[in-house]
């Protein structure tokens, strides 16, 4: 059977990265996290300075070409931690900081066509999961099996708040419903590639649904997809 491309699309936390870890372990397909990719330049804005209730877009334009990001294997988890220019910076971009400035990092043009470049060269050879806000719509739009992910707005900040606080930031409810909603508005409307269902992608609003259906539905779709290939 031949391999297949699968593209991940929707909303923040959505499990997107959840299931698509799932697939790419049962199918032994490579898994790209590409919001890593843009938390990581985050984090570096942050580090420079470049950031305060707005982003300084032409001082990040200017260091994209310092910025090299690279996905190593950690053996202690079985999965890929991210590394900006040689530093494991993991747990750094998953916090709030990095989430409040995310989406506006992320809408400048010159970083996501550095990333897109990036990430349909590590998808090239198909095998391949990746989830995202763009991944059928623009990085692989020709890709066999695109899902589109959501679930309300307070679901998301529920799963969101309980994830920060088991990692010990000091974060409410509220504020993370915020940031939820902020994101949104910006990923969905901004001027480059911004948040959509493609045409032909699968929605999976997942709301009410437990991890194990929403993965047993998945698989079920990449199965039959796999085995029309040559």
């Amino acid at each position: 059977m031949g391999k297949i491309t699968i593209a991940i699309d929707g909303y923040s936390s959505t499990g997107k990265s959840t299931i698509a870890k799932q697939l790419a372990t049962a199918l032994g397909y490579v898994y790209v996290d590409t919001g890593a990719m843009y938390r990581a330049v985050t984090h570096y804005a942050i580090d420079q300075g470049f950031t305060d209730h707005n982003v300084d877009a032409p001082a990040l334009i200017a260091h994209l070409p310092k910025i090299n990001l690279e996905f190593v294997p950690n053996p202690t988890t079985g999965r890929s931690d991210m590394y900006l220019n040689g530093k494991n910076v993991e747990k750094e971009i998953r916090t709030m900081k990095v989430s409040r400035q995310v989406s506006k990092v992320a809408a400048i043009t010159e970083v996501r066509e550095k990333l897109v470049q990036m990430q349909q060269q590590m998808g090239k050879d198909k095998g391949v999961v990746m989830d995202g806000r763009d991944i059928g719509t623009v990085v692989f739009p020709d890709a066999e099996l695109k899902l589109f992910m959501t679930a309300s707005a307070e679901t998301r900040a529920a799963r969101r708040y309980k994830e920060l606080l088991g990692r010990g930031e000091q974060v409410t409810y509220e504020e993370v419903l915020k940031n939820v909603r902020e994101r949104d508005r910006i990923d969905s409307t901004r001027e480059v590639s911004p948040l959509r269902k493609a045409v032909d992608a699968i929605e999976l609003d997942n709301s009410d649904m437990g991890l194990q259906e929403q993965y047993n539905r998945v698989h079920g779709y990449a199965l039959r997809l796999i085995q029309k290939q040559k």
